[in-house]
């Protein structure tokens, strides 16, 4: 009579523990999306304040009372310094199309003129050779929805971020006119 060496899995028993471990990362998956979702949200806002910290500083020591017009102006660096805003958001730096768009962490940041867009200093007035007007809006907008983000955040020369819960873009006029800051 032959003794059967029982060392080993069954078949059932690692079916058990593959179904075990299916579950534990159906579980898992939605909160690491949620919280990677919530870290992208975050980066953008933080972006938002960084682009109106930067938009001040142009405003008040290059851009002769006005503000830059594009993220290529106020990554524009004057002479001998560096540019107003971080390396991660400047198009030169990060290879930014001619959108004059930035993708970082899933959301698109841009800025823009505002809604009073008037010129007030001549590229050859301000200390990097840009245009500056009275009013600048910026953006930021998840760049595929509900997948990078669900909330589009914007900021203007009030300085105060606001955000919109579905993820519609700002412009200008939709900046200016809303009601929804962070608080």
């Amino acid at each position: 009579m032959k003794v059967r060496n029982n060392k080993g899995f069954t078949l059932i028993e690692l079916l058990i523990v593959v179904a075990i471990i299916g579950i534990i990362a159906a579980i898992a998956i939605p909160g690491l999306l949620r919280a990677r979702m919530a870290g992208n949200e975050s980066s953008a806002i933080g972006s938002m304040r960084s682009i109106s910290s930067g938009e001040a500083t142009y405003q008040s020591s290059c851009g002769n009372g006005g503000y830059a017009t594009s993220l290529t102006d106020l990554g524009a660096a004057p002479a001998g310094s560096q540019g107003f805003v971080s390396p991660d958001i400047n198009p030169a730096t990060v290879g930014a199309g001619a959108a004059d768009q930035v993708d970082k962490s899933g959301y698109g940041v841009n800025i823009g003129t505002g809604t009073d867009g008037a010129e007030v200093a001549a590229a050859a007035d301000t200390c990097n050779n840009t245009v500056s007007t009275r009013t600048f809006f910026a953006e930021a907008a998840p760049l595929t929805q509900d997948q990078t983000g669900r909330r589009s955040f914007g900021t203007d020369q009030r300085g105060t971020v606001f955000f919109d819960p579905v993820g519609t873009p700002f412009t200008a006029a939709s900046v200016a006119a809303s009601t929804r800051p962070l608080q």
